[in-house]
């Protein structure tokens, strides 16, 4: 110390002996009100409160203060120590740990016990990686003390066709554990920066289709096509971001014009409808159709060659009687002629009426009436 607190000559410090009657006493601040039951009260002493605090030192510093510069090394090495201790930290399960030097990024740490230079020469940031959050693009939806609203600025958009539509639409995200560094470092404002891409991405692909497909039958496409977009972009952009999930929450057409969009979409599902009916019944009249005009047709061949079969009997028949006839005319003459009476008379009752003989006289049986012979001779037999 530069002073004594038991300085000879009786004096006080630096600023000279205390109670001198001088003007060199009393502190730095000069002379203080004297005693002499006077009213005034007297400074507090710095020189004693500097006094005490010495002491203080002198106790706390092993040895009571003899070791001098090695016990102050020896509190030095201790408050090291206990800096350099508090440089271990715990990386939780849901989380990676980004390690900084002088506020660089040097590594990367996993889940469990580990250790970085402490404060002020390290650091370390622990984001979540395994939290799923959420942005809402075209809507808010209803929170504590406000309800759901539209955010028409963000939710209308111009189709491939130069119609309108209102686009809501929800992104899920998280970071990716393997590059959290970048979202870290690279993007100063994740929740913003993901909100414009799913924004832009999604006029991206809404302006290259027509409405209706967007109203109807398209919107799990959209989905995907805008997730890829996203994706892309945000790689670009090195945000370290992974789109989980792009949930198309409504897809109409502008309040003012809804009413006639209502009514052309119903007129468009009737004509589907009409045309699926059409073509059940036309699946089912055209097979009978040619079922029929099948068996027509095999009943007509059929006829056909049942025709044909018969002529060339007819005419191979012909044939042979005349063959026949022209090797004996007469008896193929009389054959011919009994077969013919034989097939004219073969259903009818017959008389036979013999007129005269041969000499051009009554026969003996002039009437033989042979259906009634034949009745008799069957009703005698019984």
């Amino acid at each position: 110390m530069p002073w004594n607190n038991q300085g000879s000559g009786g004096g006080g410090g630096p600023w000279g002996p205390r109670g001198s009657g001088g003007g060199g006493g009393g502190g730095p601040w000069g002379g203080g009100p004297q005693g002499g039951g006077g009213s005034g009260q007297t400074p507090p002493d710095l020189e004693e409160i500097l006094r005490k605090g010495q002491d203080r030192l002198k106790n706390m510093v092993p040895g009571g203060g003899s070791m001098g510069g090695k016990g102050i090394a020896l509190i030095l090495i201790g408050v090291v120590v206990v800096w350099l201790l508090t440089g271990f930290y715990t990386v939780r399960p849901n989380q990676v740990g980004l390690n900084l030097i002088f506020g660089a990024y040097v590594g990367q740490t996993a889940p469990g016990l580990n250790y970085n230079l402490p404060f002020p020469i390290g650091q370390v940031i622990k984001p979540d990686v395994t939290q799923v959050n959420r942005v809402e693009v075209g809507y808010r939806s209803a929170t504590e003390g406000q309800r759901p609203r539209d955010a028409l600025e963000e939710s209308l958009m111009l189709t491939g066709d130069e119609n309108i539509v209102d686009i809501d639409f929800d992104v899920q995200w998280q970071i990716d554990a393997a590059r959290a560094e970048e979202f870290v470092f690279e993007i100063q404002n994740p929740e913003g920066t993901i909100k414009a891409v799913a924004e832009s991405s999604m006029r991206e692909v809404i302006g290259r289709r027509d409405i209706q497909a967007i109203l109807t039958i398209e919107q799990g496409e959209i989905m995907q096509e805008v997730q890829e977009i996203m994706q892309a972009t945000l790689e670009d952009y090195s945000a370290g971001v992974t789109i989980r999930v792009v949930q198309l929450q409504a897809a109409v057409p502008p309040a003012q014009v809804r009413e006639a969009f209502f009514d052309v979409n119903a007129a468009q599902q009737d004509l589907v409808r009409l045309q699926n009916e059409a073509e059940t019944y036309a699946s089912r009249v055209v097979p009978e159709a040619r079922g029929r005009a099948a068996r027509i047709i095999q009943e007509a061949e059929g006829y056909r060659e049942r025709v044909v079969n018969d002529a060339q009997g007819q005419a191979s028949r012909f044939t042979q009687v005349f063959d026949e006839y022209v090797n004996a005319p007469d008896v193929t003459r009389e054959r011919l002629f009994l077969e013919t009476m034989e097939r004219v008379l073969a259903g009818t009752d017959k008389v036979v009426i013999d007129q005269s003989n041969g000499d051009g006289q009554q026969s003996v049986v002039p009437y033989l009436p042979l259906p009634e012979i034949q009745r008799r001779a069957q009703g005698g037999s019984q």
